[in-house]
Parts: structure tokens; C-alpha cells; sequence
């Protein structure tokens, strides 16, 4: 049986397991402070739970976050063919002094342990980060083989356009 778009269990699919383990970015997507849509791409580390994506404090969107914590998140890559995981949720803020565990964990993913020790240094600098958490209250995959946009069928994604 095909798990609905929507069933967190989509987290344990092959594809939602290659998309937060892999170096593409999240994109953010939540409202901004003036109520227009923002849609930032940013580094991210799945601890198993949550999605972190940490960042530096005293920014605009982390007011906006606060404000309205509603998001989405997706993580894609351009295939072939394509793969995609949507994730929605709610945002939860934690301001810290230094370094987010988090950031250091995902520069060590995305660029390698070199990267890893220098975010280290940059700890010792008085740096202020923010965690900004989403614990997925929504999953969704698209791989284009199995499932497709608009929860359609090979044979209906197929005549699309025809």
C-alpha cells in the first residue's frame, strides 16, 4: 500500500532519506513581516526529529518566524529523474550565544571536516547563532517513477499535456 502524502512515515522513504542526508539545500518558505511570501534556501541538518537550520541571530526572518511560525520546506534535486521532499511544520526559534551544534554538523556535511574546524574558530568570536527547528507535521515525496505532483498516477502524469 501507498502511504497518502501527508503520513510522516514518508520520512523513512528512500527518497526522504537521500534528500536529508544529502548536500542540497533546504528551502525555507514562511510569510515575512510585511505578509509577503519568502523563500530562502539554507544549509540544514536532520537530527532525526527535527530539521535545523541554523543561521546568525538578529535577523528579519527570525522575527517573522516568530511571529508566524508556519513553514514549509523542500529539498529537490533536478534528477533525472527529479526527487523531492516537502515538509511542513512549525518553526521554533532558539537564539544561543556562539555556535549551533547544528551549524557545525551541517558545514561538516556539506563541505567536509577542513570547513567543520573552522567553524570552531568562529565560536571564539562572540558570534550570536539561532537554531530555527521544524518538526515535520507533513510529508510529502514526488520522485517521478512512483509518486507524482498532484498525487497522479504514471499513466495520468503521462497525458498530462497531450
Amino acid at each position: 500500500m501507498t502511504l497518502p502524502q501527508g503520513d510522516l512515515r514518508l520520512l523513512d522513504s528512500d527518497i526522504a532519506r537521500r534528500m536529508l542526508g544529502s548536500t542540497e539545500l533546504a528551502r525555507l518558505a514562511y510569510v515575512a513581516s510585511d505578509d509577503t511570501p519568502r523563500v530562502l534556501p539554507m544549509l540544514f541538518h536532520w537530527n532525526g526529529e527535527e530539521v535545523v537550520l541554523p543561521t546568525f541571530a538578529g535577523t528579519a526572518k527570525l522575527k517573522a518566524l516568530r511571529a508566524r511560525p508556519a513553514v514549509a520546506i523542500t529539498i529537490d534535486n533536478a534528477g533525472p529523474p527529479p526527487g523531492v521532499l516537502l515538509i511542513r511544520g512549525r518553526a521554533e526559534v532558539t537564539e544561543v550565544d556562539g555556535v549551533v551544534p547544528e551549524y557545525a554538523l551541517a558545514q561538516q556535511r556539506y563541505y567536509g571536516p577542513e570547513q567543520a574546524a573552522t567553524v570552531a574558530e568562529l565560536g571564539k568570536t562572540g558570534v550570536r547563532m539561532a537554531r530555527i527547528a521544524v518538526r515535520p507535521s507533513w510529508v510529502g515525496t514526488i520522485d517521478f517513477v512512483t509518486r507524482f505532483p498532484g498525487a497522479r498516477s504514471a499513466e495520468e502524469f503521462a497525458r498530462i499535456g497531450q
